[in-house]
């Protein structure tokens, strides 16, 4: 019924009554008109369907002066309206006591011929996981969020306060509205003191409910679990610990979930990837799976990591360490020199790694030729692995393979937890010999289910939307530069054409980021659309079960379907009910941690610039806005020059062409405009970083 009432208000523009709905529908009974009225009321309440004051309703979508979404307050108080076509800019005076995260009803206007939103109802308040500290005044406990953009008071539950002291970090739920804008709350976990170490990392964890700790059952589940693989559960699986198999990571990674071997005869490649078996440990439906689901992911903040299971798997039975018999899940695939792959197996296997490889070490015998100890036997299969992976790359980049060239942060910190550098993380032919053979992997294990036309959970990326793209050409014509193409119909070769031809313009790092902020977001989900990005028809996530959930379930569709050949009705109708909701929960989850780890980036670069203060840097406009324009510097930290600290004249913000422009000198401040700045605050708690334009640059740039 749901789906024939949206169809019919979707198609009718204006607000209908129950009566007009329940004749259209062809409803006869008052049985089903008591239906609809449930159904309709089930709408309203998911804020799908608006009911007017004359009891009536009409969709959300077709008000066309009315948007619904999730509030985003920035670092300078004022709104944006997450929508799926263009985030709506809410001024900070017309929040109407909404806070960020909240879910509000948004009323459209132009101010000065921009469209903005004024909020005219908070549909949910976002009042879960409020994070603060406790203070004590008179003796009685004062509960300070660290989130000032929730302009909401709490009051705390004086018996829940026992355990704490002046300082104490603590998460509060169980919130209860005692009158407008001031609630009651419980303290349900203490995080530490606010001048331990490591308690700001996690204190942003467990603001998006990243929890460091485990259930107890989970606790008393991996107890029983062995410290190493026994011989009985060898039985079944391919023995490959003659193999010469080794792992190429990080120097301090410690949860090693995928290995390699290799062979080049014949003109053939040989590609082993072999993969931690994490799913013989984590039983479904046990508690360490349920754990696992919470979470979704592991999370990387900063130097530390708040893994989805527990160390004594992550870095011990399931982690391939060297010289440890480890069970794992392989895809040994044949690939001629034209990077066709000709036939592949996937079987259980068990492995003996026999060394532990660096990224450092592996770059610089392959792209240096440099003489590593330790290495000596390895060199000619590192080199031609490298051949093969360059080999796969040219063709995943023939077929439409996106290459944004996005710079990542690397945080330096000291043994306190102290941001004390930030650099640009290195990328060289190894991180990405790594990340060709396991894209190959996903996507012979994603075709091969697929192919099959059994139940799968897929990683995907839509086709993105039309004029978001438009938008990012106008722009770049304002700049100045002309693409040359047409990109009505988009497909990833489109994206690569605009890439390519901007890639020598000096603001090539920063169109190249709003270009791919203008794409849609990846996400897991049991249909096969195919992932625009990587240019890809069929992709899955196989090839980290340590860390990311979904690649757990595709171990298990692949032990249940394969292995054990449990291919019926009821295996498959299981697999087809559950599979939605675990996209949903696991693509959640991930923006989740992706956003704790972009705020705790935010926090120690901030905590980094407070040592700098009156420093001077060279940088790059990244963003203007209304009150100011971002610049990010060269090792990748971003602040604002804020538009009052811009002297000699009044500058307007022009949107459609990025800048801030002088109304009398008509000097401009435009996206992508090289500027020497000054640091003149920062505040780690803030999360904010503040520059001023240095001396020379200070009266604008002309065009």
């Amino acid at each position: 019924m749901k789906n024939d009432i949206l169809k019919i208000l979707k198609a009718k523009k204006d607000a209908q009554d129950i009566m007009t709905i329940n004749d259209l529908l062809n409803l006869s009974t008052a049985n089903e008109l008591n239906l609809l009225q449930k159904e309709l009321d089930n709408l309203v309440e998911q804020h799908i369907l608006l009911k007017t004051k004359k009891s009536k309703y009409i969709l959300y979508d077709n008000c066309q002066n009315l948007r619904v979404g999730k509030l985003s307050v920035n670092k300078k108080g004022n709104g944006f309206l997450l929508l799926d076509d263009k985030d709506l800019y809410i001024n900070y005076n017309n929040l109407n006591g909404a806070i960020n995260g909240d879910l509000v009803l948004a009323e459209l206007f132009y101010y000065e011929n921009d469209l903005e939103g004024k909020v005219i109802k908070i549909l949910k308040r976002n009042i879960k996981n409020l994070i603060g500290t406790i203070y004590f005044k008179n003796k009685k406990p004062i509960f300070k969020l660290d989130n000032e953009k929730k302009s909401i008071d709490i009051e705390l539950d004086f018996s829940s306060t026992s355990n704490c002291v002046d300082g104490t970090k603590v998460l509060v739920n169980g919130i209860k509205e005692i009158s407008k804008n001031k609630y009651l709350g419980k303290v349900v976990k203490i995080i530490g003191h606010i001048n331990d170490p490591g308690v700001d990392i996690k204190t942003v964890a467990y603001k998006y409910g990243i929890y460091d700790e485990f259930s107890k059952e989970t606790i008393e589940q991996i107890s029983k679990i062995p410290n190493q693989v026994l011989s009985e559960e060898l039985i079944g699986r391919k023995d490959l610990t003659e193999e010469i198999i080794f792992t190429i990571d990080g120097d301090d990674t410690k949860d090693i979930d995928d290995a390699l071997s290799f062979k080049f005869e014949n003109n053939i490649y040989t590609l082993g990837v072999h993969i931690a078996d994490v799913s013989y440990y984590v039983k479904k439906n046990s508690s360490l799976d349920l754990d696992a689901y919470q979470r979704g992911t592991s999370s990387y903040l900063a130097d530390s990591v708040i893994p989805m299971l527990p160390h004594k798997l992550s870095n011990g039975i399931c982690s391939l360490n060297p010289g440890e018999l480890r069970l794992t899940i392989s895809c040994v695939m044949n690939i001629d020199q034209n990077g066709k792959l000709h036939s592949y197996d996937i079987f259980p296997s068990y492995i003996k790694s026999r060394k532990k490889m660096t990224y450092k070490n592996v770059n610089d015998i392959i792209m240096r030729n440099e003489k590593i100890v330790g290495y000596e036997s390895y060199e000619q299969t590192l080199k031609e692995m490298n051949q093969l992976a360059k080999i796969l790359r040219t063709k995943k980049i023939n077929r439409g393979y996106i290459d944004f060239e996005i710079d990542e942060p690397k945080l330096v910190m000291d043994e306190k937890g102290i941001c004390i550098g930030v650099e640009k993380r290195l990328r060289e032919d190894g991180e990405k010999l790594i990340e060709d053979f396991m894209i190959a992997a996903n996507e012979t294990v994603a075709t091969h289910l697929f192919n099959l036309d059994l139940p799968s959970l897929y990683r995907v990326h839509d086709v993105p939307k039309s004029d978001r793209i438009e938008s990012f050409l106008s722009l770049v014509s304002l700049m100045g530069h002309t693409i040359i193409g047409k990109f009505k119909d988009l497909n990833p070769k489109s994206m690569q054409k605009i890439l390519e031809q901007l890639h020598d313009k000096p603001e090539f790092s920063i169109l190249s980021s709003i270009l791919l902020r203008s794409m849609q977001k990846a996400v897991y989900s049991p249909d096969n659309i195919g992932h625009f990005g990587l240019g890809s028809n069929c992709y899955t996530h196989f090839t980290s079960p340590i860390r990311r959930y979904p690649d757990l379930v595709i171990h298990r569709l692949l032990r249940e379907f394969l292995f054990d050949s449990t291919i019926n009705n009821e295996t498959i109708s299981k697999w087809e009910k559950i599979l939605p909701e675990i996209g949903e929960q696991t693509s959640l989850k991930e923006q989740e941690s992706i956003e704790a780890e972009r705020e705790v980036d935010d926090m120690k670069m901030a905590e980094y610039m407070e040592k700098h203060i009156g420093d001077v840097y060279n940088g790059i406009i990244s963003g203007v806005t209304k009150f100011g324009f971002f610049v990010e510097l060269e090792n990748l930290i971003e602040g604002l020059v804020h538009v009052n600290s811009l002297k000699g004249d009044f500058y307007n913000y022009v949107p459609e062409q990025m800048a801030l422009v002088g109304e009398k000198t008509k000097k401009y401040y435009q996206l992508g405009t090289e500027i020497k700045v000054k640091v003149i605050a920062a505040s780690k708690e803030a999360r904010t970083i503040d520059f001023e334009i240095f001396e020379g640059d200070q009266n604008g740039n002309k065009k």
